[in-house]
């Protein structure tokens, strides 16, 4: 049997479930856990800016020194907002008020734009990677493991072309996969509806869970399609139907991108 055929094969039993309502319980995610470094406790805001400078630890020169590193020669700062707290006694009820006045630019720089005493960093790597992290290292990807950010488990990123994964399960990263195909096979998502992107891309890692033999998490992804389906009005089952042909296009890209010795394996069952 192809591997084409036996994804359609997957895909249409995992629509039946869809349509039945037969699915399993959501699993949940295990994500890896933020460490001791000053950003880690800034605004969701700053530490998003931080993520998307394309680093895990980014600090102020003072900071950097304090631990024995220092920027680069040449090296550009990026800039986070720090807040202007001003202090005021009330006399009457003998309490200091604090008052937001406003907000200032502060520079930091990113780890890799710093030289000096290596950090006592944590593992954040999986144990082994997940299938398919040679089909995403062939397109040009980098792919990066990083603590949770706000309520996002990893994330794709065109412009730079990289996927950050903020838990080590496999299901995440074949969703981000599933997107950076998505792109390569539409040419470009940025015209494309948020609610079809999500739907694509989750249907699209439901489908190589399965493929893969790895845990099924429909349920978790039955319930992630349900909430961008609705943003279009279509229940689960109709919103994958408008997407079906696209999902097909993206696993055939990934299934026959490189006939790794999984692939192989699953054509030859």
């Amino acid at each position: 049997m192809k591997v084409t055929e036996k994804a359609q094969q997957a895909l249409d039993g995992i629509l039946s479930a869809f349509e039945s309502g037969q699915v399993p319980e959501a699993i949940a995610h295990t994500v890896i856990p933020m460490y001791d470094a000053p950003c880690n406790r800034w605004s969701l805001n700053n530490r998003i800016l931080t993520f998307l400078s394309g680093t895990t630890d980014a600090r102020g020169i003072d900071q950097w020194r304090q631990i024995g590193r220092w920027p680069k020669k040449g090296s550009k700062a990026l800039y986070i907002l720090v807040p202007m707290i001003y202090t005021k006694r009330d006399d009457e009820r003998g309490i200091d008020e604090n008052a937001l006045i406003g907000f200032r630019a502060c520079p930091v720089f990113r780890l890799e734009d710093t030289d000096g005493k290596p950090l006592d960093r944590p593992q954040v790597e999986p144990p082994e990677p997940p299938p398919l992290l040679d089909i995403a290292l062939a397109w040009g990807l980098s792919v990066r493991y990083l603590p949770c950010i706000g309520n996002a488990y990893g994330f794709y990123c065109a412009g730079r072309q990289e996927i950050g994964l903020c838990p080590h399960d496999e299901a995440v990263f074949f969703h981000e996969l599933a997107h950076a195909a998505h792109d390569r096979v539409n040419g470009g998502l940025s015209q494309v509806q948020k609610w079809k992107k999500e739907v694509v891309a989750e249907l699209t890692a439901a489908t190589l869970m399965h493929l893969f033999g790895r845990r099924p998490n429909d349920g978790g992804a039955y319930r992630y399609i349900r909430h961008y389906a609705a943003q279009d009005g279509k229940d689960p089952h109709r919103a994958c139907l408008a997407v079906i042909a696209d999902v097909s296009r993206c696993l055939d890209l990934i299934l026959k991108a490189k006939q790794t010795p999984v692939i192989e394996a699953i054509a030859a069952d």
